[in-house]
């Protein structure tokens, strides 16, 4: 008689991963998959915006046929449809191709293990499918091995919210108490821009809510989201509002603070590592240099410097020598650098582009005032990136810093 799963690690880089469903339980496989170098295509019928988004997944919009699974070396059924699953498992078991069912892990061919990465190490939990007793001892090992101890790693938080900035993108940059309270979390509402490998680490019992901001695309609003996290902390949860960067830097940290001192909960802020100094240092490039700018200022390129909505002062930007960091600018660079050469910023100021700063992707784009616009377009620069103006931007001994 069989006394468990056998424990394997697959080789899935380059290869192709079907998953089935694109909704939260989806959602959290995909960081560990992707980290593998999984070729993914997704069959969904509504994926969440973050799943829809995300240019890394191959996503069909429509509801799962038999034959989806043609090529595949591993395949993962994950809808609210038990039939739906059943069937996906069924071509699996046709086609041998080993299957993971979300719904009901004992019909499946596979488990997915809890599993975790601690300084080069990783390792897997089963617990015979309780995922929550695994999940458990997934994260007092994680714990363990960062803290030197072994705590109760199930141990039930008080009913309340913190706000967790998550840094700029890589799971290894937020803050310790940041990652501790979000393993303690009963309720995770996530931004997509915050560190998303993180939400494939939570137990089956967390509720995961998408509250993806998708720049020009899908977006809850922030009046929903407030709701839901007043509705969650009043109903005896725990809820870790996961953003990314700085909850208080462009982040709506306070707006969602607010709504809930306004409700009576209490709430608890967790500083985060911000992509405005973070990404430009991660690049190599120090928004400060001794003798060379005395100040910086972040700007968000939310709208355009000639909208009435604008409340920034571009004349007076253009007039100081010293650093200037634009956030969600992507969309109107030629706008922004038009403003301040009209200002009279000087044509030859170098500019720095930093997209998808700390993640593996991470990309330095170099010019000038006069030229950045052009070079974001022949370049094709996505969001979110960072935009620096100023002397800061044209230093380069930083190109040779090494990625830990």
């Amino acid at each position: 008689m069989s006394e468990g799963h056998y424990l394997a690690g697959l080789d899935l880089n380059g290869r192709k991963v079907v998953v089935v469903g694109g909704g939260s339980v989806a959602q959290r496989r995909f960081p560990a998959l992707l980290a593998a170098g999984a070729r993914i295509e997704v069959i969904a019928v509504d994926p969440t915006p973050a799943v829809e988004a995300d240019t890394r997944l191959t996503v069909h919009r429509r509801a799962y046929r038999d034959g989806d699974l043609d090529g595949a070396w591993y395949a993962m059924a994950c809808t609210d449809d038990p039939v739906v699953n059943a069937a996906v498992a069924a071509e699996a078991q046709r086609r041998r191709v080993f299957c993971v069912r979300s719904d009901q892990a004992r019909s499946g061919t596979a488990v997915t293990p809890a599993t975790g990465r601690f300084d080069g190490l990783q390792f897997g939990v089963l617990a015979g499918g309780d995922h929550r007793r695994s999940a458990a001892v997934r994260a007092a090992i994680a714990q363990a091995l960062a803290e030197g101890g072994l705590p109760d790693a199930d141990a039930p938080h008080a009913p309340g919210v913190a706000l967790v900035g998550g840094g700029p993108g890589d799971p290894d940059l937020i803050t310790v108490r940041g990652r501790r309270l979000l393993a303690r979390a009963d309720v995770v509402v996530a931004d997509h821009l915050g560190p998303s490998a993180l939400l494939g680490q939570l137990g089956p019992q967390v509720e995961l809510i998408d509250a993806a901001k998708i720049p020009y695309g899908r977006a809850m609003r922030q009046e929903k989201i407030n709701e839901l996290l007043v509705d969650r902390a009043t109903s005896g949860k725990f809820v870790v509002r996961l953003k990314g960067g700085d909850p208080f830097v462009f982040g709506r940290g306070f707006e969602e603070l607010q709504a809930c001192v306004d409700a009576g909960v209490p709430v608890t802020m967790v500083p985060g590592i911000t992509s405005p100094i973070a990404g430009p240092g991660l690049a190599g490039i120090p928004v400060t240099h001794r003798g060379v700018t005395h100040e910086i200022v972040i700007v968000s390129g939310h709208v355009a410097p000639d909208d009435p909505a604008s409340l920034t002062d571009w004349d007076a930007l253009a007039k100081l020598q010293g650093t200037l960091v634009l956030m969600m600018a992507v969309q109107r660079v030629d706008a922004f650098a038009r403003a301040l050469l009209d200002g009279g910023r000087d044509p030859a100021t170098p500019v720095a582009m930093i997209e998808n700063a700390s993640l593996g992707d991470q990309r330095l784009l170099r010019s000038d005032l006069a030229h950045c616009a052009q070079t974001a377009v022949d370049e094709e620069l996505r969001s979110p990136a960072i935009i620096v103006i100023g002397p800061v931007a044209g230093f380069t001994e930083g190109d040779k810093v090494q990625r830990a």
